[in-house]
C-alpha cells in the first residue's frame, strides 16, 4: 500500500484507496478485488451477499436513535479503465496502480489511468462502514462490476437484492455539484470485409504515429473538442493515397469504447520514387494539425519511421473505401441540450479502428440525453453502413437517467451543502453513462442523486483527483447521511 497516501485527509478513505490500487481490477478483470472485498468484509465484521453478476452488497445496521431513517444505498463499481502510454509497459491485469501525490495539489498515477473513477467512490463508501463516529439511518454498499465495458453488473441486478429507497451514487467527477440525470448510450460496431494483396516490387515501408493527443472520457470530455487520433490517421491516409499512392497494410488506432482515442498508428507502403514526396507531405500534414489543435492537443506528437516492406496490403479500391467509410462516421457533438445550458445532448466517439486478416473492424460509442435521437443517430450509423457495403451492429443500448428535480433527497442535500460550506451547489445531468439508469429499471421507486470529488481527465494516463475536494466530499457525504429524512 502506498502509505503517503494515508497522510491524506480522509485517513480510511486514502487508505482503502490505496488498497484498491494494490490490485489489478480492470473491467472484466475484477476477480482478484471481488476476493479481497470479501475477505475486508470478514476482517470487519460487516454482512454482505454477492450476486450471480458479481455484484456485491455490505449492509451496516443503523446508528442508534436512526432506525427510523429511509434506508440509503450508497454506489460505485469497483472497475476501472486500463489506458497506458505508448512508452508503458504496465499490466493492468498483473501490476498495481502506483499513485503519487503531486505539489500542484492532485493525485495522479505514473504513466496510466489513476482508477479514482470510481475507486473514490468505493472507498468512501466502504470507509465509511467501518467510522463508528458516523450518525447514519440503515446502509447498504452497492459495489458493481463491469461498469466501463458494458454496465454489467448494473443490468444484472435483480430487484428484491437491496432493501433501501435512496440510491447515493458516487461516481461523479465535480465536487459541488449535485446530479440527477445522465445520457443513455449504444455501440455501432462497424466491420468492413478488404481483399489482400501481395504488396507490389519497388515499395519502401512506414510507421505512421500520432501520440501525445490527450483523450479522455468519451462523454464528459467529448465537448471540449479535443483531436480524434483515428480521425486525424483517416485524413492523412486518403491525402497520401491521392497524392503518393501508397498502400494501407495495418491500421490500429484507439483501444477502448468510452475513451476519446489519443494514439493511432499505420503500417504503409510507398513507391520507392514517391518516398520524398510522401515524406514531405507527412511533415506538412503534421504541421497543419499541430496548429489546427494547438489550444487542445499541445502534445500533440507525429513520427514517421522507416521499416522493412510489409508483404501484403489492401486492394487499391478497398482501402479508399475503408479510408472514406471510418472518414464518414459522425464523431463529436452532435446536438447540445435545448432544456440544460452547457450539457451536451447527443454525441459520437470514434473509439477505435483496428485491421486484421482482412477484415476493418470500427468501434463507436453513441449516447443521448434523449432516446429518440440515440436511435436517429444510430440510423445514420446504418445508413453510412449500407452505403460502404459494410456491416454495422448496434447494440449494447442502456437508457438514460430522467432528472426530477423534486426529489427528495436532492432538497435534502441542497440544504446540508449550504449549511456547510455557504453555497448552493450546482444541479446537473452528465453526459455519460451512469448506472443510475438502469437501477431505475429494476427499482423504480428509488430517489437517486450521483456526486462525488473533482477528477480531470478520467479514462487516460492524465487521470488525476483533486485532494482537497476529496475532503470536501467527504464531509459533504457524511452531513448527508446524518441528515436522511425520517420515513
Amino acid at each position: 500500500m502506498n502509505t503517503e497516501l494515508s497522510k491524506l485527509y480522509p485517513t480510511k478513505m486514502w487508505e482503502i484507496f490505496a488498497n484498491i490500487c494494490d490490485i489489478p481490477h480492470p473491467s472484466k478483470h475484477e476477480e482478484k478485488i471481488l476476493i479481497w472485498l470479501k475477505n475486508w468484509a470478514k476482517d470487519h465484521h460487516i454482512d454482505y451477499v454477492q450476486d450471480e453478476t458479481g455484484n456485491i452488497i455490505l449492509r451496516k445496521p443503523p446508528t442508534k436513535g436512526y432506525e427510523n431513517r429511509v434506508p440509503v444505498v450508497m454506489q460505485g463499481h469497483i472497475d476501472m479503465v486500463p489506458q497506458a502510454n505508448s512508452d508503458s509497459t504496465h499490466n493492468f491485469v498483473t501490476d498495481p496502480i502506483l499513485p503519487r501525490i503531486c505539489d500542484d495539489g492532485w493525485v495522479r498515477a505514473t504513466g496510466t489511468t489513476l482508477g479514482a473513477d470510481n475507486g473514490m467512490g468505493c472507498a468512501a463508501a466502504m470507509a465509511i462502514l467501518i467510522d463508528e463516529n458516523i450518525e447514519h439511518g440503515p446502509l447498504e454498499v452497492l459495489v458493481t462490476v463491469d461498469e466501463e465495458t458494458g454496465m454489467t453488473g448494473a443490468f444484472g441486478l435483480k430487484p428484491g437484492f437491496i432493501k433501501g429507497d435512496i440510491l447515493i451514487n458516487l461516481d461523479s467527477e465535480d465536487e459541488g455539484e449535485l446530479y440527477v440525470g445522465c445520457a443513455g448510450g449504444m455501440d455501432a460496431t462497424f466491420e468492413f470485409e478488404y481483399n489482400i494483396q501481395l504488396t507490389p516490387a519497388d515499395m519502401k515501408g512506414y510507421e505512421i504515429a500520432f501520440t501525445g493527443l490527450k483523450g479522455g472520457h468519451s462523454g464528459m470530455d467529448i465537448v471540449l473538442g479535443r483531436a480524434n487520433a483515428n480521425k486525424v490517421l483517416m485524413r492523412l491516409l486518403k491525402k497520401a493515397i491521392e497524392n503518393c499512392n501508397i498502400r494501407i497494410a495495418e491500421i490500429n488506432g484507439g483501444s477502448l469504447r468510452n475513451a476519446i482515442p489519443r494514439e493511432a498508428f499505420a503500417t504503409i507502403a510507398v513507391p520507392e520514387n514517391m518516398s520524398s514526396k510522401f515524406e514531405e507531405l507527412m511533415k506538412t500534414f503534421a504541421d497543419t494539425i499541430a496548429k489546427e489543435f494547438a489550444a487542445t492537443e499541445p502534445n500533440f506528437a507525429f513520427s514517421l519511421k522507416p521499416i522493412e516492406t510489409p508483404k501484403e496490403v489492401m486492394g487499391t479500391e478497398c482501402q479508399m473505401k475503408a479510408v472514406n467509410l471510418v472518414l464518414a462516421i459522425p464523431n463529436g457533438v452532435m446536438r447540445m441540450s435545448d432544456s440544460m445550458p452547457g450539457l451536451v445532448e447527443t454525441s459520437t466517439n470514434l473509439a477505435i479502428v483496428k485491421t486484421e486478416k482482412g477484415l476493418l473492424s470500427i468501434a463507436n460509442l453513441m449516447r443521448s440525453s434523449v432516446d429518440s435521437a440515440k436511435e436517429a443517430v444510430g440510423e445514420k450509423m446504418r445508413a453510412i453502413a449500407q452505403l460502404a457495403g459494410a456491416k454495422i451492429e448496434l447494440e449494447g443500448g442502456y437508457p438514460g437517467w430522467k432528472p426530477n428535480l423534486e426529489s427528495p433527497i436532492l432538497k435534502t442535500m441542497l440544504q446540508v451543502y449550504e449549511n456547510k460550506f455557504g453555497k448552493t451547489p450546482e444541479i446537473k445531468a452528465i453526459h455519460a453513462g451512469l448506472e443510475c439508469g438502469l437501477f431505475g429499471a429494476a427499482y423504480p421507486h428509488w430517489d437517486m442523486i450521483s456526486f462525488g470529488p473533482t477528477i480531470r481527465s478520467p479514462h487516460s494516463p492524465d487521470e488525476r483527483v483533486n485532494i482537497e475536494s476529496v475532503g470536501k466530499f467527504w464531509d459533504f457525504l457524511v452531513e448527508t447521511l446524518k441528515n436522511v429524512p425520517v420515513k
